[in-house]
Protein backbone atom coordinates (compact mmCIF):
# COMPACT_ATOMS: atom_id res chain seq x y z
CA UNK A 1 0.00 0.00 0.00
CA UNK A 2 2.61 2.08 0.53
CA UNK A 3 4.19 2.66 -2.98
CA UNK A 4 0.45 3.50 -4.22
CA UNK A 5 0.45 5.89 -1.84
CA UNK A 6 4.18 7.44 -2.94
CA UNK A 7 3.16 6.99 -6.49
CA UNK A 8 -0.04 9.12 -6.07
CA UNK A 9 1.57 11.64 -4.28
CA UNK A 10 4.67 12.09 -7.20
CA UNK A 11 1.95 11.85 -9.66
CA UNK A 12 -0.56 14.33 -8.76
CA UNK A 13 2.14 16.91 -7.49
CA UNK A 14 1.07 20.07 -8.87
CA UNK A 15 4.91 19.94 -10.94
CA UNK A 16 4.19 17.12 -12.43
CA UNK A 17 0.68 17.94 -13.72
CA UNK A 18 2.30 21.25 -14.69
CA UNK A 19 4.56 20.08 -16.33
CA UNK A 20 2.27 17.99 -18.61
CA UNK A 21 -0.09 20.34 -19.95
CA UNK A 22 3.06 22.44 -20.52
CA UNK A 23 4.15 19.58 -22.85
CA UNK A 24 0.74 18.89 -24.34
CA UNK A 25 0.10 22.82 -24.78
CA UNK A 26 3.92 23.16 -26.46
CA UNK A 27 3.18 20.11 -29.37
CA UNK A 28 -0.02 21.39 -30.27
CA UNK A 29 1.69 25.01 -30.37
CA UNK A 30 4.38 23.15 -32.71
CA UNK A 31 1.80 21.71 -34.87
CA UNK A 32 0.30 25.49 -35.71
CA UNK A 33 3.95 26.91 -35.81
CA UNK A 34 4.76 24.34 -38.38
CA UNK A 35 1.75 25.16 -40.40
CA UNK A 36 1.66 28.20 -40.40
CA UNK A 37 5.95 27.77 -41.73
CA UNK A 38 4.78 25.09 -44.12
CA UNK A 39 1.27 26.40 -44.88
CA UNK A 40 1.67 29.84 -45.40
CA UNK A 41 5.15 31.37 -45.10
CA UNK A 42 7.26 28.86 -47.15
CA UNK A 43 4.67 29.35 -50.34
CA UNK A 44 4.47 33.37 -49.88
CA UNK A 45 8.34 33.93 -49.32
CA UNK A 46 10.72 31.28 -49.85
CA UNK A 47 9.43 29.20 -52.83
CA UNK A 48 9.72 32.15 -54.67
CA UNK A 49 12.91 33.43 -53.58
CA UNK A 50 13.96 29.42 -54.31
CA UNK A 51 12.57 29.68 -58.02
CA UNK A 52 14.23 33.42 -58.71
CA UNK A 53 17.31 31.67 -57.27
CA UNK A 54 17.24 28.85 -59.43
CA UNK A 55 17.00 26.08 -57.04
CA UNK A 56 13.49 25.09 -56.60
CA UNK A 57 14.19 21.23 -55.77
CA UNK A 58 17.02 22.09 -53.13
CA UNK A 59 16.38 19.08 -51.04
CA UNK A 60 17.06 17.09 -53.99
CA UNK A 61 21.00 18.79 -54.54
CA UNK A 62 24.05 16.26 -54.04
CA UNK A 63 27.52 16.14 -54.89
CA UNK A 64 29.65 12.84 -54.73
CA UNK A 65 26.37 10.63 -52.96
CA UNK A 66 26.45 13.48 -50.45
CA UNK A 67 22.76 15.25 -50.18
CA UNK A 68 23.74 18.77 -48.85
CA UNK A 69 20.33 19.83 -50.00
CA UNK A 70 18.74 17.69 -47.24
CA UNK A 71 20.75 19.60 -45.09
CA UNK A 72 20.22 23.21 -46.42
CA UNK A 73 16.40 22.43 -47.07
CA UNK A 74 16.79 21.61 -42.94
CA UNK A 75 18.62 24.82 -42.28
CA UNK A 76 15.87 27.17 -44.30
CA UNK A 77 13.50 25.30 -42.39
CA UNK A 78 14.80 26.18 -38.99
CA UNK A 79 15.55 29.33 -40.28
CA UNK A 80 11.87 29.75 -40.76
CA UNK A 81 10.63 28.42 -37.67
CA UNK A 82 12.99 30.58 -35.55
CA UNK A 83 11.85 33.59 -37.55
CA UNK A 84 7.97 32.95 -37.02
CA UNK A 85 8.44 32.12 -33.86
CA UNK A 86 10.64 35.27 -32.78
CA UNK A 87 7.85 37.07 -34.44
CA UNK A 88 5.19 35.53 -32.36
CA UNK A 89 6.87 35.94 -29.23
CA UNK A 90 7.86 39.68 -30.07
CA UNK A 91 4.37 40.32 -30.75
CA UNK A 92 2.80 38.58 -27.64
CA UNK A 93 5.42 40.64 -25.82
CA UNK A 94 4.23 43.85 -26.93
CA UNK A 95 0.55 43.09 -26.29
CA UNK A 96 1.03 41.85 -22.68
CA UNK A 97 3.19 44.52 -21.97
CA UNK A 98 2.05 46.87 -18.95
CA UNK A 99 2.80 50.40 -18.15
CA UNK A 100 4.92 50.45 -15.21
CA UNK A 101 3.20 52.23 -12.81
CA UNK A 102 5.12 55.01 -10.94
CA UNK A 103 6.25 53.70 -7.52
CA UNK A 104 3.07 54.47 -4.51
CA UNK A 105 3.92 57.11 -1.87
CA UNK A 106 4.43 55.77 1.48
CA UNK A 107 1.22 54.43 3.13
CA UNK A 108 -0.40 56.10 5.90
CA UNK A 109 1.71 53.79 8.33
CA UNK A 110 5.11 55.05 7.03
CA UNK A 111 4.18 58.26 6.98
CA UNK A 112 3.43 58.12 10.52
CA UNK A 113 6.44 56.02 11.25
CA UNK A 114 8.55 59.01 9.63
CA UNK A 115 7.26 61.25 12.02
CA UNK A 116 7.85 59.57 15.09
CA UNK A 117 11.56 58.99 13.67
CA UNK A 118 11.82 62.58 12.61
CA UNK A 119 10.38 63.15 16.38
CA UNK A 120 12.91 61.27 18.41
CA UNK A 121 15.82 62.46 16.23
CA UNK A 122 15.10 66.35 17.10
CA UNK A 123 14.57 65.12 20.79
CA UNK A 124 17.95 63.20 20.99
CA UNK A 125 19.97 66.33 19.06
CA UNK A 126 18.63 68.54 22.00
Amino acid sequence: MGFIKEFKAFAFKGNVLDLAVGVIIGAAFGKIVTSLVEDVVTPLLLNPALKAAGAENISKLTWNGVAYGNFLSAVISFLCIAMVLFWIIKGANKISKKEEAAPAGPTDDQKLLAEIRDLLKSKNNL
